[in-house]
């Protein structure tokens, strides 16, 4: 089954300024980005790498009406979060909303595993997004008119898969983050949720895997397909959005999974 087309915007999110960390390249939060920016959103772009960073704020300045701010962020280093929120903030007035992409993923048995690889997936995926959600809710603390989180955890979080034990961990950390924050967050009017996507289609992705385990997967899913990364932006941009305003520490499944 073919995806189908990408919706029109409705200016959900027009006048927020909205934060997005791993913004750059083709995944996930490059497509939040541009989504947000076609809500009506300005948005500031963050990401390890400066000069994907810097092509990604290109590509989006080119739309029409865009307003794009490039900010570089390792959320592994707490000073850098720190820069982020405050450069944020200063150049953009206020901050709205803060999605929560950043994550590293990998394959490797957990017999085989080092300390290592177990660490640095740890580091970026939970501890970045754990940085990254207590900078938003202090930085909308001080503003004083609440806010929204929306971190990106992995239906991996839920269910088991070979390889995995690192990555599964983080996700499943950030589900746990997630609920507890939404509850610490709430009397700031501060709403924290998550996305879960299953399999989602990008470049890397063909990089990291095989076409046979590529099409096996994707016979799982209840549509034959991986979703396409606007179809996991979208939802994101719903959690953002004055649509949801009664949900807080949900985390959202972005799937067509079957048993």
């Amino acid at each position: 089954m073919t995806a189908p087309v990408e919706p029109a915007p409705h200016d959900l999110l027009r006048g927020r300024t909205v934060l997005v960390t791993a913004a750059a390249g083709t995944g996930i939060g490059f497509a939040t980005a541009r989504r947000a920016l076609r809500e009506g959103a300005r948005v500031v772009l963050s990401d390890a790498h400066p000069r994907r960073l810097a092509r990604a704020r290109d590509e989006l300045a080119a739309l029409p009406g865009a307003r794009v701010h490039a900010v570089p962020c390792d959320v592994t280093d707490e000073d850098q979060v720190r820069a982020l929120f405050a450069t944020a903030a200063a150049e953009c007035g206020r901050v709205d909303v803060v999605v929560n992409n950043a994550g590293l993923g990998g394959t490797a048995a957990v017999q085989d595993m080092t300390d290592e690889q177990w660490g640095r997936v740890l580091d970026v995926t939970l501890t970045g997004t754990f940085r990254c959600t207590r900078a938003a809710v202090r930085l909308f603390r001080e503003q004083g008119s609440g806010g929204v989180v929306v971190n990106n955890a992995s239906v991996v979080g839920w269910r088991a898969q070979a390889g995995q034990a690192h990555y599964a961990a983080a996700k499943a950390g950030v589900m746990a983050l997630t609920r507890c924050a939404a509850l610490d967050a709430a009397e700031l009017g501060v709403r924290i949720n998550a996305v879960a996507p299953s399999l989602v289609t990008h470049p890397h992705l063909a990089k990291v895997t095989t076409p046979e385990l590529l099409a096996e997967l994707e016979s799982r899913e209840a549509f034959g397909r991986s979703a396409e990364p606007w179809e996991v932006a979208n939802v994101i941009v719903f959690l953002a959005s004055e649509y949801s305003t009664y949900l807080t520490g949900e985390i959202v499944s972005v799937s067509s999974r079957h048993p």
